[in-house]
């Protein structure tokens, strides 16, 4: 699946429900089915900065692509991370960098955040994109 398709996934995914409790509900079941990580991970070098919520992110480039795993300690933002983890994993430092994450908006998810976490999630894009940007 290509980027634009996994985009228009998530959009179509999110689109079933008509109220934000049922998105949240979503979300979270999205952080619970992220992959362990592993507790010595769990590191200040690792963390998000910017997230009320402590976030780890931890990137590998392999054959030219960008793999993601992550963590939270707050259930909402672990959904949330999972949600662009599962975008954007396996994805190039190109297309990652490049992409305008426009599709976050088409759901409405940084409208529904609070302010806090809407923050958060910005912290968390700009990230993913600082990952992408020194793995060029």
């Amino acid at each position: 699946m290509d980027l634009q398709e996994a985009k228009d996934k998530v959009v179509e995914d999110f689109s079933m429900f008509d109220e934000w409790l049922d998105k949240y509900e979503y979300l979270i079941g999205l952080g619970k089915e992220l992959e362990e990580y592993p507790e010595e991970a769990r590191t200040e070098d690792r963390l998000i900065k910017g997230c009320q919520s402590r976030v780890w992110l931890d990137s590998e480039k392999r054959e030219g692509r960008l793999f993601f795993k992550a963590d939270s300690d707050a259930i909402i933002t672990k959904g949330i991370i999972s949600l662009l983890i599962s975008v954007y994993s396996g994805r190039t430092p190109e297309e990652i960098a490049g992409d305008d994450f426009a599709f976050l908006d088409e759901i409405g998810l940084k409208e529904n955040l609070s302010p806090t976490r809407a923050g958060g999630l910005v912290s968390m894009i700009e990230t993913l994109k600082r990952t992408a940007e020194e793995a060029r």
